[in-house]
């Protein structure tokens, strides 16, 4: 449950992007996209200030923020939070075989039912248990596309990995492949990392662990995501270790639009340029409009409504496309 970029809080934010103040709950970290919550109400000293390594629990609240080029962008886009939270979850629910990080968001006082999910971050939220993370990046490609596609002009391989030749932008691999990188420290940049790094990092037995877990999610998710005529191309998964019995447990975000490359089905088969081919349900209506509009220096231009509208839309098709399959 970490994110590579803090957010920095400058005076032009808006009330939407900040991190919420919570009764209660304590900010720990604040990323690109997830503000991170330990609780404080049974805290009394300094000397016992609550944090992830301490606390037992974390509350982990999606915002509105929308990022691109490593910057977090104005405005926000309205409901992304609530739409990325109900996604997970809906995956988390399709994903029982293998252990979560979800914990009951209620508990019943007296004869009253008491919800543990602060009012002002309903439906946007999700209370965890704290774990252990790997510092590994679990990503899984089943297509080729993005910084592979680039990869694979230089050298016919992606991440090491050898593929045939004769592949095209877009194109399906023959199967999926497990590329893992390595979870760099705040403000550092994720490094791509071979299989054999990943053992070295946490061991053997756990290196191979991942992979298979990832790879079968994958599988999983892919199938029931074909089924609403839609394709799971890539994504990438965080996993960490529970505090207590040291079981592998599924963390962070899974296959949501922020982490995962989702297109059109028909729009692959019949398209006729890569744009078309691999329209995706995702912020690339962002990404492209900041590129043929900004050149990179100083404060990133405003997104006009249009774009957020646009981009909100495709955030709730995909929704409503896994969800009615």
């Amino acid at each position: 449950m970490r994110e590579n970029e803090r957010v920095s809080q400058s005076e032009h934010e808006s009330p939407a992007s900040a991190a919420a103040v919570l009764d209660g709950w304590t900010l720990v970290y604040s990323g690109k996209v997830r503000d991170l919550y330990v609780d404080s109400s049974g805290i009394e000293t300094a000397d016992a200030a609550p944090s992830l390594e301490t606390a037992s629990r974390v509350l982990v609240v999606a915002s509105d923020r929308v990022s691109a080029f490593d910057h977090v962008l104005e405005p926000g886009i309205p409901g992304k939070g609530a739409l990325l939270t109900t996604l997970s979850l809906w995956w988390f629910d399709r994903l029982r075989d293998v252990p979560n990080h979800l914990v009951a968001d209620h508990e019943l006082v007296g004869n009253s039912v008491r919800e543990l999910i602060p009012a002002a971050v309903a439906g946007r939220a999700m209370l965890c248990r704290t774990l252990d993370m790997y510092p590994i990046e679990c990503v899984v490609r089943g297509y080729l596309t993005g910084s592979g596609w680039k990869e694979y002009l230089q050298s016919q391989s992606v991440c090491g990995i050898a593929l045939p030749a004769g592949l095209q932008n877009g194109d399906r691999l023959p199967e999926p492949i497990y590329t893992p990188a390595w979870k760099a420290p705040m403000g550092q940049h994720d490094e791509n990392i071979s299989f054999e790094r990943t053992v070295e990092l946490v061991g053997a037995q756990v290196a191979a662990e991942l992979r298979d877990l990832s790879l079968a999610l994958f599988a999983t998710a892919s199938a029931i995501a074909e089924q609403a005529g839609v394709i799971l191309a890539d994504t990438k998964f965080e996993f960490g270790a529970d505090r207590q019995t040291g079981v592998t447990v599924l963390a962070d975000e899974v296959f949501t639009s922020d982490s995962s490359r989702y297109w059109d089905a028909e729009a692959w088969k019949t398209g006729t340029t890569p744009e078309t081919r691999m329209a995706s349900f995702d912020k690339q209506i962002v990404r492209n409009w900041l590129a043929a509009h900004w050149d990179g220096a100083g404060t990133p231009p405003v997104l006009p409504s249009e774009i957020v509208e646009q981009t909100a839309a495709r955030y709730r098709e995909l929704l409503e496309r896994l969800s009615r399959a």
